[in-house]
């Protein structure tokens, strides 16, 4: 991954100021200082810079790996989201479960739940997500990831007692309002945390973990529903309810002897134990000066940031160059909804009213998200070559031809060679997504902040990402009930309008963050580079001098 150099040889300073003619060049000093040159770990802080660039991805892997292995463990919290998500998307899909909390239809004597109940089913665990992320945004602050990680892991364990227990569509809506709390609350940390620990090369995997935790929770959810269609009484969908409690106990054992963020404790100005974290997350060969190095560059940013922007409040993402970046995060985030992905996250339902049989249309579902897995692994491959807004534009685009091909296929009237082909294209649909926009979003969105407003932002574009979120879950369950509606595959033309807005989006505001550590992203941001110019735009973050462009703007507007 993202290689710069020969396995095996040790890393090598890159000089950040050898630039063409023709790029943008951002400088800074310590900026945080009156006199720059008295700040006696410039220098270190460089070195560690100059260190990030130059990892390859093995050597980052053999430095970091504590890093990476609390880093995956606290991110397998977003599974219980992915399950509860894919859950939800298709257990109006079981027979019992209809038969349980549905109504008989007058023309065929098939059981269905209302349009508007599964609307509001679906919607409602968002709402509870909007809460859960501001709950997190104030408590991170205040106790640090992981307190508020255990609190999260308590809140879902009672959380379940009421959709396992649910006896009416009422409860089952009650229920997922509260147990969308700590979804929140795990969207608003995993992602953040995660961002904090890993080192540039690691970056782009680490982040993207977290959307292969949430295609494994769609999995195995598709699984147990298929499972229990040979169920014929209510334990058929009680089960899959139950299974939510097997996650919490051994993410809390992580989350307890899990570092806390190094970046946080910077903030809170415990500069030794910041030490000690970074210590806790790297290799025991580690040379002292590298690991005082890295503590440099983690406070002069840390400093920089409180000399542009004093700040961390959610007021302070909206004030200078922070708005652009939280314009970004939260776009970043809303483009996942409005790129249609909703049509295909409902393949089992879809396939249902399209003909298909409980068993086959489950076997459908359950072969996408197996694919999705696979994507997700294969865009660490792509990142690393190619940057996060050229998959962006590749994803969008690819999800928009398919979803106008599935509009067409559905205005002839359905017949299961109509029906089977529908959903090739939304596995395929759902697979561009899991290999581009999907997981790159997690990587985009807790990287483009600055690293003291960063869980903040995260969780105002999260925020974003519901109220669409809500907006979707009534949009998509009417366009396919029987009893409302009824688009079938014509609702392919309903998403794909949607999509264009977020592809003309991301054309002309989304940057590219590849290779940019936390500090050149500050300046790339401060100076207002243009949107296609952050690409080439060559940054001397340490240079003594005026915080200024030295060199030719980008023709890029």
């Amino acid at each position: 991954m993202e290689n710069r150099q020969k396995e095996g040889t040790p890393p090598q300073v890159r000089p950040l100021s050898s630039t063409p003619d023709k790029s943008p060049v951002v400088t800074s000093a310590a900026l945080f200082l009156e006199d720059p040159t008295s700040h006696k770990g410039l220098a270190a802080a460089q070195a560690a810079n100059d260190d990030e660039h130059a990892l390859t991805f093995r050597q980052a892997t053999a430095l970091f790996p504590k890093a990476i292995l609390f880093s995956l463990g606290i991110s397998l919290a977003i599974i219980m989201e992915g399950y509860d998500y894919a859950l939800l998307g298709n257990i109006f899909s079981l027979p019992k479960f209809r038969e349980y909390f549905g109504k008989r239809l007058p023309n065929n004597g098939d059981y269905q739940v209302s349009a508007g109940w599964q609307s509001a089913t679906n919607a409602i665990g968002s709402v509870g997500g909007i809460f859960g992320l501001l709950l997190a945004g104030w408590m991170v602050e205040r106790v640090g990831y992981r307190r508020s990680m255990h609190v999260a892991l308590a809140f879902i364990t009672g959380a379940v007692f009421i959709t396992f227990f649910a006896h009416s569509i009422i409860a089952l809506f009650f229920g997922q309002l509260i147990i969308g709390v700590p979804f929140g609350m795990f969207q608003g940390m995993a992602s953040a945390y995660a961002a904090d620990l890993a080192p540039l090369a690691l970056r782009a995997v680490l982040t993207s973990f977290l959307n292969l935790c949430w295609c494994i929770g769609q999995f195995i959810a598709t699984g147990a529903m298929k499972a229990s269609l040979t169920r014929n009484d209510e334990w058929g969908f009680r089960i899959p309810f139950a299974t939510q409690w097997f996650w919490p106990v051994p993410i809390a054992v992580i989350v307890f002897f899990a570092p806390e963020s190094p970046w946080w404790l910077m903030r809170k100005g415990r500069r030794e134990e910041t030490k000690l974290a970074l210590r806790r997350l790297t290799a025991k060969n580690m040379p002292e000066e590298q690991l005082e190095n890295y503590v440099k560059l983690i406070e002069y940013t840390n400093e920089h940031e409180k000399n542009v922007q004093e700040g961390t409040t959610f007021y302070d993402l909206f004030k200078g160059s922070n708005f652009r970046r939280t314009e970004v995060a939260a776009m970043a985030w809303a483009c996942q909804v409005a790129s249609g992905i909703w049509l295909s996250g409902n393949i089992t339902y879809f396939l249902e009213q399209a003909g298909f049989d409980s068993q086959h249309a489950f076997s459908f579902g359950l072969g996408m998200t197996g694919l999705t897995c696979v994507g997700t692994i294969a865009s660490w491959f792509l990142s690393a070559r190619i940057g996060r807004r050229t998959l962006y534009l590749i994803g969008l685009t690819g999800m928009l031809a398919i979803e106008l091909i599935v509009g067409a296929m559905g205005i002839p009237r359905l017949s299961s060679g109509i029906g089977y082909a529908s959903g090739v294209m939304l596995v395929l649909h759902s697979f561009i997504y899991s290999l581009t926009i999907g997981p790159i979003c997690f990587t985009i969105v807790p990287e483009v902040p600055s690293a003291r407003l960063r869980q903040r932002t995260v969780v105002v574009a999260r925020s974003a990402y519901q109220v669409l979120a809500i907006g979707a879950n009534f949009l998509s369950p009417p366009m396919l009930n029987p009893t409302a509606w009824n688009l079938r595959g014509r609702a392919g033309f309903v998403w794909a309008s949607i999509c264009l807005i977020a592809l003309t989006w991301t054309f002309f505001r989304l940057p590219e963050c590849k290779d940019r550590t936390p500090m050149e992203l500050d300046l790339l941001f401060e100076r207002r580079t243009p949107t296609r110019a952050f690409k080439h735009a060559k940054v001397n973050a340490f240079r003594s001098s005026e915080h200024e462009m030295t060199a030719q703007t980008s023709p890029h507007k």
